[in-house]
């Protein structure tokens, strides 16, 4: 079991930065891949981004690729999302993801964050 608790969502202007944060519980966090997913207002919850436990491997979806950049820190447990060049269409609540790297790149999550909002005005 793991919990998930995200920060550093926010608002900001088009083309400006943001660095999102999850910190997990628990004694075995280096063995679990790491992931952001978000939901946009209407839309379905889509897979942004997934680390490997070792933090040697790393996913992006193809809209966030050479923006967002998804990294860890073992010693931390934590988890983070730098996101650069942020649009308008990157708005969504942002979710801290766990679970294993295979399932969580072809969208299937074992454990979830309450989410963070990040807003990007035009």
């Amino acid at each position: 079991q793991v919990q998930l608790v995200e920060s550093g969502g926010g608002l900001v202007q088009t083309g400006n930065s943001l660095r999102l944060s999850c910190a997990a519980s628990g004694r075995t966090f280096s063995s679990y891949a790491m992931g952001w997913s978000r939901q946009a207002p209407g839309k379905e919850r889509d897979l942004v981004a997934v680390i490997s436990p070792s933090g040697g491997s790393t996913f992006h979806t193809n809209s966030v690729k050479g923006r967002f950049t998804i990294s860890r820190d073992n010693a931390k447990n934590t988890v983070y999302l730098q996101m650069n060049s942020l649009k308008p269409e990157d708005t969504a609540v942002y979710y801290c993801t766990a679970g294993t790297f295979g399932r969580m790149s072809k969208g299937t999550i074992d454990y979830w964050g309450k989410g963070t909002l990040v807003t990007v005005s035009s």
